[in-house]
């Protein structure tokens, strides 16, 4: 039995992302996304204007005059939902943590999903695998996914994208498009990114708080890394500091762009504090350009 307030949450949830999907996302998402291919329909007399090449021959041998195939779109897709819930998804100083912001997003994608008749799947990961849930379908299915987002509670701190892409690579026997969410705050996971990415449609969606870009001049503060427990003091008014801190941080950004043009994929940046709907408009936008 859920408890009274955990479906409360889950049901404002469900309600601001339905309305996000029928009001602002729902036919982007549908024009985005192509079907696993088209099949065989029906046939029907020729028409000027049609394309000749459509001719059936066979139908027309045997009834005299010409007619064409009529071919439809397979509509249904496996989504699935890869996300990460190491430790520093607690951090947030724009009114909402990375995980809450996740949870969100998780959810959206999910009912947009839905909406179109496709199947989608979670799989929660740390430094390890935390959860899987198989692709399924129908309100029931997206309000357990979106449980397991805001109330799994993992039995790992760090972050293991190779491990994640692996167990992809095991277990993910069809086609799927996959949303991989996470900060990306690891290395070493190009490999098994790249042979999952030869047979799934990828998307990076980078979710990072202000603080991870660029520190303010506050005073003395002492970091601490929620992953590994090492904690720092860092002056914040030291212009060097700031600045060297920065730019590790844009080369951390740099080498991921570089990976994801080499992979040909289409990232998604996402901000604590801020509207993930038009990042994500952005994005189904350009996908439909491309159709």
């Amino acid at each position: 039995m859920i408890p009274v307030e955990v479906m409360k949450k889950i049901r404002r949830i469900q309600i601001r992302t339905s309305h996000v999907v029928d009001d602002m996302l729902g036919g982007q998402y549908h024009s985005a996304f192509k079907g696993r291919g088209i099949e065989f329909e029906e046939v029907r007399p020729y028409q000027i204007g049609d394309d000749v090449r459509a001719i059936d021959w066979n139908v027309t041998a045997r009834c005299g005059s010409p007619f064409i195939k009529l071919f439809r779109e397979e509509r249904e897709l496996t989504v699935h939902l890869m996300v990460d819930l190491s430790a520093s998804q607690s951090l947030g100083t724009q009114y909402q943590s990375k995980r809450e912001l996740v949870t969100e997003l998780g959810a959206t994608l999910a009912f947009s999903a839905i909406k179109n008749n496709d199947k989608v799947g979670l799989t929660l990961f740390t430094d390890g695998i935390e959860k899987v849930i198989p692709p399924g379908k129908g309100t029931r299915h997206v309000l357990r996914v979106t449980r397991e987002l805001l109330y799994c509670e993992p039995i790992g701190h760090g972050t293991d994208i190779a491990a994640a892409m692996d167990h992809l690579n095991r277990t993910g026997k069809r086609r799927s498009v996959i949303f991989l969410i996470s900060d990306f705050q690891d290395q070493d996971y190009r490999k098994p990114l790249r042979i999952a990415r030869r047979k799934h449609d990828i998307i990076p969606i980078v979710v990072d708080d202000q603080i991870e870009r660029e520190v303010p001049n506050v005073g003395l503060l002492e970091l601490r890394d929620a992953e590994t427990g090492e904690t720092v003091v860092f002056d914040t008014t030291s212009r060097r500091q700031r600045v060297a801190y920065a730019e590790f941080a844009n080369r951390q950004r740099d080498d991921r762009e570089r990976l994801f043009r080499e992979l040909n994929m289409d990232p998604i940046y996402i901000h604590t504090g801020q509207d993930m709907i038009d990042p994500l408009r952005r994005f189904f936008h350009k996908r439909e350009a491309r159709r």
